[in-house]
């Protein structure tokens, strides 16, 4: 019902604005102004409205591709259910495929999809978070080649790690029997990426969390509760914040 909604909802505005984009020959550099407006407020729908029509002018921008598959992230935030989240979430992965396709030397391209496929793993089963894994550790590992100075990419790194670190006996015993070999790393390995994020832009909240998070799971509670409290009195920067802040606040509760 969200998703069909959501639809109706989309290709009427899309319809809406490609009458008023014929009216005043707006160009896609100008529509993509226009979303971008929106983009910076978390207003995806919105934003939209103005790139999809873009993306029918100039079907192979890069920049616009990775703009509409983080609008459909933030769509897939606000859904309600697991299933809603990854259908959603596959519009955006694709997006984000077709950007780093064309984009091959793109850094922001290159993560667009690695953000995706980590947003839908809680959603999926054990096969296909195991499928994921590889694809997005080589994802990140291409954009920070492109740009060391991609914090976005270094953070999900640093998440590979953290979570394959604290991954369970069962599930790693599962992925080697059933679905592959899944690859093991260290904490140590993931407070090293975060360090780097925080070093590149120290304004994201989600950098300092995760550390945080991180120290915890290694049973360093002065650091884990130095760090996520600094990530909570950060104001948000991005659309799921309020959800990392959630897990921060939880892993503060079960600190002793």
């Amino acid at each position: 019902m969200y998703l069909s909604s959501l639809c109706r909802t989309t290709v009427y505005a899309a319809a809406l604005l490609l009458t008023c984009t014929i009216s005043h020959a707006q160009s896609a550099t100008e529509l993509m102004q226009s979303g971008d407006v929106y983009d910076v407020q978390f207003k995806a729908n919105d934003a939209l409205r103005y790139y999809l029509p873009a993306e029918k002018m100039e079907p192979g921008n890069v920049a616009l591709l990775v703009r509409i598959a983080r609008q459909y992230r933030h769509l897939m935030s606000d859904a309600g259910t697991g299933a809603e989240k990854l259908k959603i979430g596959a519009v955006a992965l694709d997006y984000g495929k077709r950007a780093a396709k064309l984009g091959p030397n793109d850094s922001d391209a290159q993560i667009s999809p690695a953000i995706t496929y980590g947003r839908m793993l809680p959603y999926q089963g054990n096969k296909e978070q195991v499928a994921a894994t590889p694809l997005i550790k080589a994802a990140a590992d291409r954009a920070i080649a492109l740009n060391p100075r991609n914090d976005v990419a270094w953070h999900v790194l640093g998440r590979w790690h953290q979570v394959l670190a604290n991954v369970g006996v069962l599930k790693h015993m599962l992925g080697g029997l059933i679905y592959g070999k899944l690859p093991t790393t260290t904490n140590e390995a993931a407070v090293k990426c975060f360090e780097r994020a925080i070093a590149i832009n120290p304004r994201r909240p989600r950098h300092f969390i995760e550390l945080g998070r991180t120290f915890a799971h290694m049973g360093k509670n002065e650091e884990a509760r130095k760090y996520i409290e600094k990530g909570l009195t950060m104001p948000d920067m991005e659309k799921d914040d309020a959800e990392v802040k959630a897990l921060g606040r939880a892993e503060l509760a079960k600190i002793p």
